[in-house]
């Protein structure tokens, strides 16, 4: 059983407490709220995997709630439901970020397929995000000497041509590639480049 946990938020006690039993069906923990700001006033809230929230509720609405979200740094992906969807509308909130857009009454199928495509995204941006950071960590190990070598090695700077912009021998050069290796866990020149196309040393 998928045991994913998921944010259901509807000012509509019984649309709200339908869409929660119907998910707890296929699986989900979840948690409901009653508003926006219900949700953001619980540290707690913020262990869900994905977000369901109607757009038109009082006080903080779906749209603005996707703002706050994006300004507290909550990357939770949001589905957003509206009972009075239009193409503005719909297009406003995902210029916001919403993940998708759903009309009610809410399709249960399409709901739960959307659901589990914004958690499987969520997971990859997840797992991206914790290679950079490994990554990162292991950047940090490196000497300062050993930092500029692996800068200049990445854009394409021989052994020779190291030697030459820093005034030492390639003897030194090979040691400290060597090095910069077995300390970022490469295999190659072309595994270092990724690692510093990733760690934003380079462009794309």
């Amino acid at each position: 059983m998928n045991r994913a946990w998921l944010a259901l938020i509807d000012d509509q006690k019984e649309v709200r407490e339908a869409l929660g039993e119907m998910l707890r069906v296929f699986g989900y923990s979840v948690d409901l709220y009653s508003s926006a700001t219900e949700f953001l006033a619980k540290p707690g809230a913020r262990r869900a995997g994905c977000i369901v929230s109607d757009v038109r509720m009082p006080g903080i609405d779906g749209i603005s709630f996707l703002r706050m979200l994006s300004e507290n740094s909550l990357t939770a992906p949001v589905i957003l439901i509206s009972g009075h969807a239009d193409v503005p509308m719909a297009v406003e909130a995902l210029k916001a970020g919403a993940f998708d857009f759903i009309e009610k009454p809410v399709d249960d199928v399409r709901l739960v397929a959307s659901i589990n495509r914004a958690l499987a995204k969520n997971s990859e941006q997840l797992d991206q995000a914790r290679v950079t950071s490994e990554l990162a960590l292991r950047f940090e190990r490196l000497t300062p000497r050993e930092a500029e070598v692996f800068d200049l090695v990445t854009r394409g700077l021989t052994n020779f041509g190291v030697a030459d912009r820093l005034g030492i021998s390639v003897r030194t050069v090979e040691s400290y590639r060597a090095q910069i290796m077995e300390k970022m866990q490469a295999d190659g020149l072309a595994t270092l480049v990724r690692q510093s196309i990733r760690l934003g040393r380079m462009p794309a």
